[in-house]
């Protein structure tokens, strides 16, 4: 058996890190980083002591799964989730369900909360409630955590910063307990081919699908399509598309900042979407 695949076999069993639905490029260049880190020569030699080594295998799944992020990133599309899409939500229900999928280590989710919560001053009625995934686990401890550096806040106001967060005597800015309340955070594999939750108001899945195969970026959206209600919002990195076999799903909302909106077309593979059928359908596994 080829020394690499023998390895991407153990990736999958060890990690549930499914390889085929990412670029082999990728996974390679991310295990020669590790290879290069740990001394070890050739893929057998690594796979050996991934095989004996816990720490290791943690180390590689964040190595594959790692996120470069900030509060506040891509301010415009924070700014319009402020202005536009959550008073929207807001006029017409008082429970509000967001999934900021691939969270990393908890910065969007947390901005979410803080406009959520700044919004909602006004409107004590309303519920806002974010689900936050990644397949990271040690990026989801440090998001529970939540304690950030300054330059990670560099895209908030000052005033913000002031009221969501508490200067620590190490010079790190830690949440405050008002936006830990309002998100949840959990494990979950989106090559799983399963939402984490149904009827969600707003998806954000941002810059994550450019690890994944062109498969798998088409069988993302048909599984948010299907999670989120009528009507709802998918957002996506400003770099990322929609394929053409699953671009019928969403309606623009903002093309220039990636904002779409659930249509009311059949997802492929024939079943509707209707509100009705979203409450019974079930997500095959497509890793």
């Amino acid at each position: 058996m080829d020394n690499f695949l023998a390895l991407r076999r153990s990736i999958e069993r060890l990690l549930s890190i499914q390889c085929a639905n990412y670029k082999e490029d990728y996974i390679k260049r991310r295990i020669l980083s590790r290879m290069r880190l740990t001394g070890t020569r050739d893929f057998d030699e690594y796979h050996t002591l991934l095989l004996s080594s816990q720490k290791e295998q943690e180390q590689l799944r964040n190595t594959l799964t790692i996120n470069v992020t900030k509060f506040s990133r891509d301010a415009e599309v924070f700014e319009i989730i402020r202005k536009e899409i959550l008073p929207e939500l807001m006029r017409r229900k008082n429970r509000i369900r967001i999934w900021s999928a691939g969270c990393a280590t908890g910065e969007e989710p947390y901005t979410l909360a803080l406009i959520a919560h700044d919004l909602t001053r006004l409107r004590p009625d309303v519920q806002v409630t974010i689900l936050a995934t990644d397949l990271d686990r040690e990026a989801l401890e440090k998001a529970k955590a939540g304690i950030y550096h300054e330059k990670s806040l560099e895209n908030l106001e000052p005033g913000q910063v002031r009221r969501h967060f508490t200067l620590r005597k190490d010079g790190k800015y830690e949440v405050k307990s008002h936006l830990r309340e309002r998100v949840r955070f959990q494990v979950h594999d989106l090559m799983s081919g399963r939402p984490i939750s149904n009827f969600i108001d707003i998806i954000l899945c941002r810059n994550v699908t450019i690890y994944f195969t062109e498969t798998q970026k088409n069988d993302l959206p048909v599984m948010f399509h299907a999670a989120l209600l009528h009507d709802g919002y998918y957002i996506m990195g400003k770099t990322e598309f929609l394929g053409r076999e699953v671009e019928p799903l969403f309606v623009p909302y903002n093309s220039l900042q990636k904002i779409y909106r659930k249509g009311l077309r059949s997802s492929p593979g024939g079943a509707a979407t209707g509100a009705n059928r979203e409450r019974t359908r079930t997500y095959p596994n497509r890793s």
